[in-house]
């Protein structure tokens, strides 16, 4: 049985779940000496949070609580331990929960890692420690300011900007209102409290942040930021109060910061290729992003929000690209910025899995004659004016689609052709 998605264990919570990750818990705490555990605000988090932390004394680790923090909080703290556990579901609805496990660089566990992990906790024979081995487990306080303090060093403070911040209720409203408050900027706080009742779609996109897109228009801030659940994703509204797609915020944080070799991947937007950058392009999912930075590349990042900065950690830190884009608000409006790119219009969506052929849709696909098909995750097909990707999702039961093309005809024709061929798919063996 395969546990891990794109993004680590996300299931629904349940008794199996529950049980799961206790025997998760035993499974590194054999392997790994001393381990950092945290948490999001989701209900169920402390119940996984206690489960895995025994699992790991258990195994004869010592297990270290940080409490509530985002993931990139939690990857921060690691690099003083072996290794690092977050209870997440990231931006799965709150009735989900999940783990997430950290190298000491921020990284997620490699193909290894997670084969290792998912074999030894799913053995019944896995037996606990001797009694004389078993440890205690303790407190780990400061890691939410060690990771402000960390971030100050890199930008100027007394940065006046008003700035909405929409936290979604998820676990970046522990850190980036301070962190902002303490760069200069007149903070608004939408959604900044800790709360498992999440008030909107945890995922920052357009549709989820109507409420953030308004008070921004209304309140004449300079900037809006939201964040998932787990603040590992960080997306923006601009000083007229326009979302900024991903794609032209991956690479105004490429260019602005001075990047030249950038990792992103497969479903970014081909104006990038445009914009003098050394592109590395991998499978969608943050963990494949931070696998090929470890080779190289100043900078990485997805349209869907996560951003890599390797000067601090392996991680996409949604609080780190918060202190960076205000940072960059205060020498240029980021909707000049935005304007100033090139773009083609670009869809993205999703539709259930379940009863399609996945063999029989590959086929399909070729009817549509591209020029050249690219395999790296799913079916890439790209033509002269546009490309489509169609690809099994790695977290949930669907199949997500996304089409660029150079003008809004072609995107649509591209777009809905695939969810026919895909409907036409459904109950085929």
């Amino acid at each position: 049985m395969q546990l891990f998605g794109t993004s680590g264990i996300r299931y629904v919570v349940d008794n199996w779940l529950i049980q799961l990750t206790l025997k998760l818990g035993l499974a590194v705490g054999k392997v790994y000496s001393n381990v950092v555990v945290g948490g999001d605000t989701r209900t169920s988090s402390d119940a996984l949070k206690h489960a895995f932390i025994s699992g790991l004394l258990a195994g004869g680790s010592r297990g270290y609580d940080t409490g509530l923090v985002p993931t990139p909080t939690l990857a921060f703290a690691t690099r003083k331990f072996n290794a690092g556990a977050m209870i997440t579901a990231s931006h799965n609805p709150p009735g989900y929960n999940g783990i997430k496990l950290l190298n000491r660089d921020g990284s997620a566990f490699n193909a290894y890692q997670q084969k290792q992990t998912e074999e030894m906790a799913l053995d019944n024979s896995l037996g606990v420690a001797p009694w004389e081995e078993v440890k205690n487990s303790s407190i780990y306080n400061g890691a939410i300011e060690q990771h402000i303090e960390r971030i100050l060093q890199d930008f100027p403070t007394g940065l006046k900007l008003k700035v909405i911040v929409d936290c979604g209720c998820g676990a970046a409203c522990m850190i980036t209102p301070y962190l902002l408050a303490r760069l200069g900027c007149e903070v608004v706080g939408l959604n900044c409290y800790p709360s498992g009742f999440f008030p909107r779609n945890s995922e920052p996109t357009e549709a989820n942040l109507i409420d953030l897109i308004m008070a921004t228009r209304e309140l004449g801030a300079d900037l809006g930021i939201a964040h998932d659940g787990d603040g590992d994703r960080m997306m923006v509204v601009d000083d007229r109060g326009r979302f900024v797609p991903g794609e032209k915020l991956l690479a105004i944080f490429a260019r602005e910061g001075g990047a030249k070799e950038i990792v992103t991947t497969i479903d970014a937007s081909m104006a990038v290729d445009e914009m003098g950058f050394k592109i590395i392009r991998t499978k969608v999912g943050d963990t494949y992003v931070s696998e090929e930075l470890k080779k190289g590349g100043d900078f990485g990042g997805e349209p869907s929000g996560s951003w890599v900065f390797p000067i601090i950690s392996l991680c996409p830190d949604g609080i780190y690209a918060a202190a960076q884009v205000v940072a960059i608000a205060s020498q240029h409006k980021i909707s000049q910025l935005v304007d100033s790119l090139p773009y083609y219009p670009i869809l993205r969506g999703s539709v259930n899995s379940k009863g399609v052929s996945m063999s029989r849709l590959e086929q399909q696909l070729m009817a549509m004659k591209p020029l050249t098909v690219s395999n790296i995750d799913g079916n890439k097909l790209n033509f002269e004016d546009g490309w489509l990707l169609i690809r099994a999702s790695g977290t949930e039961p669907k199949i997500r689609i996304t089409a660029e093309a150079k003008s809004e005809a072609r995107l649509h024709y591209l777009y809905h052709n695939s969810i026919r061929i895909i409907n036409d798919c459904m109950g085929e063996k």
